[in-house]
């Protein structure tokens, strides 16, 4: 390595950035810890329909997504423009699964025997006493 390839990068630390204290990663654990409690605590909470409870789902899985990228994929310290494609690709994501749910639940109609629940099974009777 020649004189100046070593300056530069001895001056401006390893390759993957600055590095995060041990607390910051404890931190993080301890957020990701309490978003999954949440997930699972909202998977047993019926919020009106099920796209309101994919919607809520989602957006803690965004937010985990999130926490995971910006501090161990290090999206934190790279260049601004990456963390833009990243967060395009959340977004666009999101619309890509918001629409269909959209038109799922427009769809869903009422009258339709197919979305009403079924009816209870008749209990059977006793057979009849043989008549002679």
């Amino acid at each position: 390595m020649s004189a100046h390839e070593h300056d530069h990068a001895s001056s401006h630390g390893d390759h993957h950035g600055p590095k995060n204290p041990p607390r910051v990663f404890t931190a993080v654990l301890i957020a990701l810890l309490i978003l999954t409690f949440i997930t699972v605590g909202a998977s047993y909470v019926n919020f009106g329909s099920d796209s309101v409870n994919v919607v809520i789902a989602l957006t803690i899985a965004t937010i985990k997504a999130s926490l995971v990228a910006l501090f161990f994929m290090h999206l934190k310290y790279d260049k601004p423009v990456n963390a833009l494609i990243a967060v395009s690709g959340f977004l666009f994501l999101g619309l890509f699964l918001l629409f269909p749910l959209i038109d799922f639940e427009s769809r869903m109609d009422a009258d339709d025997p197919a979305y009403q629940s079924k009816p209870a099974a008749i209990a059977p009777t006793a057979p009849a006493a043989p008549q002679h």
